[in-house]
């Protein structure tokens, strides 16, 4: 489909920072591809990893992967890393008794079998190669290359995971069977991981890709190869491993490093950082602005959600989000454009935005335990621009009630993080429906001396001293906010006062 459609438009927007109006793809002619049958076997394995040597050959019919035994499921083959923190190798007796279909170790630690019963070994599919971490990565990288269907990558600082999730439900919607990354497994290795479930079955993959380091997103990109990548936005996020904001964008447009003449980009038009460069391929742009190609208009944001115009080139429909964060919306844009230019309809787009998306941590609704209120769930994770919206958002909701916030350290902001810290004390200002906020962690000391005057406030070093100063304030129609970076843990605070 992408083939036709560049043919068509000859090469339009190359090294140009304004892309011409593009001809919709929905209105091109579908393309069945043709289904590939691929098995991971001993002759996959030798062809990728000739160093390998497979002790007992029982693989599963269908192998998937896990380098981690709290969440393998069983019947995965069980892949030994050796890490900074753990060395999978001295879980290998967890694996097996928790239903692992095979073992993939290191050379060097083969003598760890020793422990096991000779009979338990022999069911199973059991490897040895010198570098697990390295035979992960030349799987993932030979696996995808066996694949000629879109394959499309989501980065950015904030509205990641939702985007991604939201790009596979219109795929789910369409009825397009579709392969999406697990929850926020967007690192080298989860990437991995997730490259060898794609089967040929599907007719479309998507997949999350997070960098906290120069260099990180060109590797990704590498093992991936996308066909279409998006940039949901750029803010302040793992500036002590990038850098500044525009060593940030810079990052994130190496996710375009790989692309071939077939492939499109799709970036926040409303960005100068990602609107004003000159790309070497197309480039779809998504925004507020009219400059872009797919819009919001007349935007209407409250209690009950966001309305808007949703315009994809010269079509407009009029959709309602049932959430009052604006970032919703820009993830719906971004998906809006990955579905169109994978020939999806408008109707179907339109169908998939406005069906309710519920996911894990971002600006989630919980119930309270014992009836006492709700909590919006935005603990995934936090940086200046997600905070931001975040609260905008919680100021919306309109309910009777105490509304209260628990705000933690955002970290990885480098020398800067004083500042962005300070930023949000003055920041509350626009949120005068706060009567409470519960301060966690270090850094927030400066948001201390920042908050408006007269807002009562409690600061507590760690999520523990938290839940309990939080109890204590609750009535049964409490509406409670949580936000904060990852490290923060402010999760286990959802899961001790929330029903799950």
């Amino acid at each position: 489909m992408l083939n036709y459609y560049l043919t068509n438009v000859k090469k339009i927007a190359i090294f140009s920072t304004s892309l011409p109006t593009l001809a919709p793809v929905s209105r091109l002619p579908s393309v069945k591809r043709r289904r590939q049958s691929m098995r991971f076997d001993e002759h996959f394995l030798k062809g990728v990893v000739p160093e390998s040597t497979v002790l007992h050959d029982n693989i599963p019919d269908d192998a998937q992967f896990s380098i981690d035994t709290r969440t393998m499921r069983p019947g995965e083959i069980f892949i030994a890393l050796p890490g900074a923190r753990q060395d999978g190798h001295n879980f290998l007796q967890q694996a097996v008794s928790g239903g692992a279909a095979g073992l993939i170790i290191q050379t060097e630690r083969e003598s760890l079998l020793d422990t096991f019963d000779f009979e338990v070994l022999k069911k199973l599919f059991v490897v040895t190669v010198p570098d697990t971490m390295q035979a992960l990565f030349r799987m993932a990288r030979a696996w995808r290359a066996q694949f000629k269907y879109p394959v499309i990558g989501v980065t950015g600082s904030v509205g990641k995971t939702s985007t991604k999730e939201l790009i596979a439900a219109i795929f789910c919607k369409n009825n397009t069977p579709c392969i999406a990354s697990r929850s926020n497994q967007n690192t080298k290795i989860g990437l991995a991981l997730n490259i060898l479930r794609m089967r040929s079955k599907h007719e479309a993959a998507v997949f999350e890709m997070s960098s906290s380091a120069r260099g990180e997103m060109a590797q990704l990109a590498e093992l991936l190869r996308p066909t279409s990548g998006v940039i949901t936005t750029v803010g302040h996020s793992h500036m002590e491993g990038i850098g500044s904001l525009q060593d940030i964008a810079q990052e994130k447009r190496m996710i375009f490093k790989y692309f071939t003449e077939d492939s499109i980009g799709v970036v926040n038009g409303d960005l100068p950082l990602l609107a004003d460069v000159g790309y070497v391929h197309p480039v779809v742009k998504f925004g507020s602005k009219t400059i872009n190609q797919i819009q919001a208009r007349k935007i209407h944001t409250s209690s009950s959600g966001i309305s808007f115009v949703l315009k994809i080139y010269q079509e407009k429909l009029n959709l309602h989000i049932k959430q009052p964060h604006m970032g919703a919306v820009f993830n719906a844009l971004a998906a809006a454009a990955v579905a169109h230019l994978h020939g999806i309809s408008t109707a179907v787009i339109a169908q998939a935005i406005t069906d309710s998306i519920a996911v894990p941590g971002r600006f989630e609704e919980c119930k309270l335990k014992g009836g006492r209120g709700i909590l919006i769930n935005d603990s995934y994770n936090a940086n200046p621009e997600s905070m931001k919206a975040s609260l905008l958002a919680f100021q919306q909701i309109e309910k009777r009630g105490q509304k209260i916030a628990v705000l933690a350290d955002m970290l990885e902001l480098g020398v800067n993080s004083p500042f962005w810290h300070r930023q949000l004390g003055r920041f509350l200002r626009k949120v005068p429906s706060l009567k409470r906020v519960i301060l966690v962690g270090n850094m927030v000391q400066w948001t201390k001396k920042t908050l408006p005057a007269g807002l009562p406030i409690e600061h507590v070093v760690d999520w523990k001293q938290a839940v309990d100063v939080l109890k204590e304030c609750l009535s049964d129609d409490s509406i409670v906010f949580v936000k904060g970076s990852r490290g923060m843990q402010l999760n286990k605070l959802v899961d001790e006062v929330c029903t799950r």
